[in-house]
């Protein structure tokens, strides 16, 4: 894991306070004037003009930092910049490095992982960023899984079709905004199989559903699938939650709407099966650890504890 700080100090800094101290010398200052202009040392100033400090090419070259460095130079050998002025324009021009730019391509080549996020990947320090969502969203979908997996007799309820538990990130449009198990969950012996690493856009009816649902008004973000059972739907209303029955023969946006208009609070949609439609259950619920819990902590007539 390497930081885009790491990359300030080791690729960006050297390279300037090089440049930097090089164009202040050329202006005729002293190295003790430079040293004290830079807050650095005379012995760091003399490393920097005789270039003994390795400094990263791409960034020696770039035209905006040439041209940085030259206008600095110029205003703190005159007088007309003060050192906080000066600093301010450096992080300023930093802060746009590493927002998508040259910084935050460096980043990348370090962090390979970070070129999933297409262009928002850059937005690396922004708390809302889409990064930082995408892996909390990634995060809570692997807590839920665990609960999953250590919850006695979850196995049972997996449908043929397989269950899935999703995740949709605040704002999603569409199922690459939902975080899933690629392939489902599978009943293997009696126990989970998670099949591999959750990721965006690879379920495509939970996902549907959790969307829908949305569309229609509720505020959950998660969803999770289990088979259709009677005592299973009686428990969880037992347990609090309200659920409502939708018509699998419809299209799912419609038949969701129509549930969710009949019950603006349901929480978990069921239809009890068709022509080759297998009866399901959608547990919707305000994060991937909660769907799971509401199946853990189901009331069953004592079968289960919490």
């Amino acid at each position: 894991m390497k930081f885009v700080e790491e990359l300030v100090v080791d690729e960006f800094l050297p390279t300037f306070r090089s440049m930097l101290a090089e164009a202040l010398r050329e202006r005729g200052l002293t190295q003790s004037e430079v040293a004290d202009l830079l807050g650095i040392s005379q012995s760091a100033v003399s490393k920097y003009v005789h270039g003994e400090v390795e400094r990263n090419d791409r960034l020696l070259t770039d035209r905006r930092m040439v041209d940085l460095v030259e206008r600095l130079a110029e205003g703190l050998a005159s007088g007309g910049m003060s050192r906080v002025q000066a600093l301010v324009e450096a992080e300023v021009f930093v802060r746009q490095l590493e927002q998508g730019d040259l910084l935050a391509q460096l980043h990348e080549e370090a962090m390979p992982g970070l070129a999933e996020y297409g262009d928002d990947r850059f937005a690396v320090h922004d708390p809302d960023s889409t990064v930082r969502e995408a892996e909390r969203t990634l995060a809570s979908v692997r807590r839920g899984l665990r609960i999953l997996e250590n919850t006695s007799g979850f196995a049972e309820l997996i449908p043929a079709v397989g269950s899935n538990l999703v995740e949709a990130l605040p704002d999603a449009e569409g199922i690459e905004d939902v975080a899933a198990v690629p392939g489902r969950l599978l009943d293997v012996k009696g126990s989970v199989a998670v099949p591999a690493e959750p990721e965006f856009g690879v379920s495509g009816h939970v996902a549907t559903v959790l969307l829908a649902a949305r569309a229609s008004g509720s505020d959950a973000r998660a969803a999770l699938n289990v088979r259709y059972d009677p005592d299973l739907v009686a428990s969880l209303s037992a347990a609090g939650h309200r659920p409502v029955e939708f018509d699998p023969e419809t299209d799912v946006e419609s038949a969701v709407a129509a549930a969710l208009s009949a019950e603006p609070d349901a929480d978990a949609l069921y239809q009890t099966g068709g022509e080759g439609i297998e009866p399901i259950v959608y547990i919707l619920a305000a994060d991937a650890p909660s769907a799971a819990r509401a199946v853990r902590d189901r009331n069953d007539d004592g079968n289960r504890t919490r």
